[in-house]
């Protein structure tokens, strides 16, 4: 397999982790397939993963249901459920959503397909309290932001919380619950213990949370783990932001800690929100055309699709448990699937990781001319 770039200036965001390139599965623990194969009875093979220290075992895909094309709304519609009843389909159990999605909308949709499918014990639900109430007469709530009216973590705002997404969900417990961005005030052991009650309550099995940093994670596993008796529930994973195309939101310091804590973690946007996926080069925008180049080669040398290649890279990373994509489509569905599939050989891989260190490259000096610019 030929790459057009010079291995001497290679630079590997696996080594900036100080990770090693690797994927395991359970059981034989046999390598992902290098072709990836788009046919249903054949990704329904694909194996469990066990989501960091708890005994949640979940697909490699996690469907996400924070749509955002105009076809597929947040909300209980016939597209959005056409593509839930196509993960159930070829063999998806692992479902991420959140209250913010739509206010609500996203998770009555994907209630309903657990429903109707009849799959509410072979699949595992996540949903996600945000750190406000709605927002006030919003026209658009297919556009993701989280209200005016800032909330603190209480516990009784949590037990509410969660009690309309368990009502959404048409189910009395979720599999793993998540703050989805700190509230900025209630302090981290506080969390731990209302996230506690929460377990064990019963309506929520584990606990985690997204878009937070690597010190908070840190500290909120540290004080877990030191109750000296009091056996708090541990938070068990997180879920942040993980493309190709990760410019400055970089932090090997969050994997490192995800590693050293054995916890899981969900990498949402593995298309950058839809802007690496084909037919959308001009939005993509000139700055990222080096990086769709680069998945485009690797994905004719090795059989593969753009989007398979672009959930292949953010796999091989050996801190990320499932990449969380949004496919808008059932055909999406198969094709997204198939990508846990797909194995990037050794010189594929430093090739996507060269052109993801020259993006990165060129996004921090835009900024740091912007900042100057700026005084």
């Amino acid at each position: 397999m030929q790459f057009e770039a010079n291995p001497q200036n290679r630079r590997s965001f696996l080594q900036m982790c100080g990770a090693t390139v690797g994927a395991g599965f359970l059981g034989d623990k046999k390598r992902l397939m290098a072709a990836p194969a788009v046919g249903k009875d054949s990704i329904r093979s694909s194996r469990l993963v066990r989501f960091g220290p708890s005994d949640l075992y979940v697909t490699r895909y996690c469907q996400g249901t924070a749509f955002r094309s105009k076809e597929v709304s947040r909300s209980d519609n016939p597209r959005a459920r056409a593509i839930l009843h196509e993960c159930v389909d070829v063999g998806i159990n692992f479902f991420d959503t959140a209250e913010a999605y739509g206010w609500g909308g996203s998770e009555e949709v994907l209630g309903r397909v657990v429903a109707e499918a009849k799959v509410r014990d072979d699949v595992v639900l996540c949903t996600k309290a945000a750190p406000s109430f709605p927002p006030k007469n919003d026209p658009n709530f297919n556009a993701f932001k989280f209200g005016e009216d800032k909330i603190t973590f209480s516990r009784k705002i949590l037990f509410r919380k969660l009690e309309g997404s368990l009502k959404r969900l048409r189910t009395d417990y979720v599999d793993l619950y998540l703050l989805h961005a700190p509230d900025e005030v209630t302090p981290l052991e506080e969390i731990v213990d209302v996230m506690d009650a929460l377990v064990r309550s019963g309506k929520a099995r584990y606990w985690g949370v997204s878009n937070h940093s690597a010190d908070q994670v840190a500290k909120l596993h540290e004080i877990c783990g030191a109750g000296s008796g009091t056996d708090r529930a541990s938070i068990v994973g997180t879920e942040d932001y993980y493309p190709i195309t990760i410019g400055e939101r970089f932090d090997p310091e969050l994997f490192r800690t995800i590693r050293e804590a054995g916890l899981g973690l969900m990498a949402f946007s593995p298309q950058e929100a839809g802007t690496l996926a084909p037919g959308r080069e001009k939005e993509a925008g000139k700055t990222r055309m080096p990086v769709v180049r680069a998945l485009d080669t690797v994905a004719r040398e090795i059989g593969a699709t753009r989007p398979q290649v672009c959930i292949a890279w953010s796999l091989a990373n050996p801190a990320v448990t499932s990449v969380l994509g949004g496919a808008e489509s059932p055909e999406h569905v198969v094709e997204n699937f198939a990508g846990v599939r797909t194995q990037l050989p050794t010189e594929a891989l430093a090739f996507l990781n060269e052109a993801s260190a020259k993006y990165t490259e060129r996004r921090l000096l835009r900024i740091k001319d912007e900042e100057q610019k700026n005084g």
